[in-house]
Parts: structure tokens; sequence; C-alpha cells
């Protein structure tokens, strides 16, 4: 009931979603992000519109990013895979320290104030686009990955902060990774699959566990908005392949400039909200 009268009464709203989702599942595909790049901000700037607080948008969004980035990650992992850029070896290695990392980040965003959480993704957004901007072309900083210590550490922050900010772990883990002289193709689509590890126990802890605020968008239940869930999803995962194939035409120093030039748009532009 709340999903259909969202759609008839927001014909504009419906239409950003649309395109939201187009968009979310290009780069998901292209950069392994799961789209949490684009539908973070894009829901955080949309429920506002509708006159929820940013606090409570910023919860939403999050969340609701987090669950859109299931089936969208599935979908991607199964193009990447096909190409062999999916690490398997890797994944078995930090899944369990990723898990970890994204109960206790999304458990904390249950709890946290909404600021906290726009701040955190415009910082982290800003910075990796740097990284990424002012090492393009530049050899990488290590040879290999560190040892067991390291990686735990590694895993675990990538679950910790992406669920923090509703993001599919790609911002975090392909900039890091390709710092160690990792395949920058093999990065992007390892980070697919990194990114079920972290959307999936993320979107149902903020669910299950987090408490609807009284100003949230119609259609939400827990800190999930299933209405925008419901106009997102068919989207994303139909043209994750799309952003797949285009990731395996494409060199590994244009897929870092695109990687790069995006998250430093979406993280100015969440500071902006934020401070001005």
């Amino acid at each position: 009931m709340y999903i259909i009268e969202f759609i008839t009464n927001n014909i504009s709203t419906l239409f950003a979603l649309i395109t939201t989702g187009v968009f979310a599942g290009i780069l998901a595909g292209l950069l392994g992000v799961g789209g949490g790049i684009v539908i973070v901000p894009v829901l955080f700037f949309l429920f506002q519109s509708f006159g929820v607080s940013p606090e409570t948008a910023m919860l939403v969004a999050t969340a609701t990013s987090l669950a859109t980035i299931v089936p969208t990650s599935i979908s991607s992992i199964r193009s990447h895979h096909q190409k062999g850029n999916v690490d398997f070896d890797l994944l078995k290695r930090w899944a369990v320290f990723i898990l970890i990392g994204v109960l206790a980040g999304s458990w904390l965003v249950t709890r946290v104030e909404g600021t906290i959480l726009t701040l955190l993704f415009g910082v982290i957004a800003v910075l990796s686009a740097l990284n990424m901007l002012l090492r393009t072309g530049k050899s990488a900083l290590y040879q290999k990955l560190p040892g067991t210590a390291g990686q735990t550490i590694m895993g675990t922050s990538i679950g910790f902060f992406s669920s923090m900010v509703g993001i599919g772990g790609g911002t975090i883990s392909v900039p890091l990774l390709t710092l160690y002289n990792y395949p920058a193709h093999k990065a992007i689509g390892t980070a697919a699959a990194i990114g079920l590890i972290i959307s999936l126990p993320g979107a149902l802890t903020m669910l299950t566990l987090g408490s609807t605020p009284v100003d949230a968008p119609a259609g939400t239940f827990g800190l999930v908005n299933l209405a925008s869930f419901v106009c997102i999803v068919p989207l994303t995962v139909l043209f994750a392949p799309v952003g797949a194939s285009l990731a395996a035409k494409l060199d590994a120093v244009r897929l870092k400039k695109i990687f790069a030039f995006v998250l430093l748009f979406t993280g100015l532009r969440m500071l902006a909200q934020l401070f001005l």
C-alpha cells in the first residue's frame, strides 16, 4: 500500500529513482562499488525533499543502499566471475573479518546520529578519490599484500566503515588493494563479492534492529525504505552486467580515474550539505 502510494504520488521521484538504479547498476559492474556511492547521496537529498530531516535521511539512505546492494552484487559477481576477475582465495581469507566489521558497524548505525554518518561518508569518499587521482600512473606503494595481521585489519576495517556509510566495499577495498600492487580489474571484480558480504548482514541488521524515525519517508521499515528498494533494485540488477562488460574493455588507469572522479564529486557534495 505504501509503495503504490509512494509511486503514484511522486512521478518525478520515481524518475529520479529509475535514473539512480540505471547509474548504480552500471557503476556496480564497472567499478565494483555496489552502487552505494550513487544511491546514498541521491536518497539522502531525495528524502530531504519530502521534509525528512538530514539526520533521518542519512540513516535511511544508508540502510536502504545496503539493501539494494544485495541483488546488485549478486548480478555483478556473476559477470565478473565469468571474466575470471573474482579472487575467491582472498575472499576466503577475508570473509570472517569483513563480517565482524559489518556486524559492528551496522549495529552502530542504529545507535548514532545521521550527521556522523554523513561526515564519515564524505571523508571516506574524498580521501579515496584524492589517493587514486594523485597516484594515477604511479607504481604501487607495496609489491604484495601484508601478512595475516595486516589483512585481518584490512578486512575488518572495510566491513566496518563500508556498512556504516551504506557502500558495497569497493570504495575502500579497490584503492586499498591497488595500493598493494593488486591488479585493478581483479580488485574491482573481488570488490563486487565483498559487497555481498557487507550488504546482506548489514541490511538485515538495520532492518531488524533499527528503530524507524518518526519523520522517516513512507514505506520505511526499521531503517530500510522498501519503496525506494523496489524502484531501484530491478534496474541495478539489469545494468550491472553492462558495467561489467565495460570494465573488461577499459584499461586500469582509466578505471581508476573514473572511480576517483565519482568518489570526489560525491564526497564533496555530501560535505557541502553538512557544513554549508
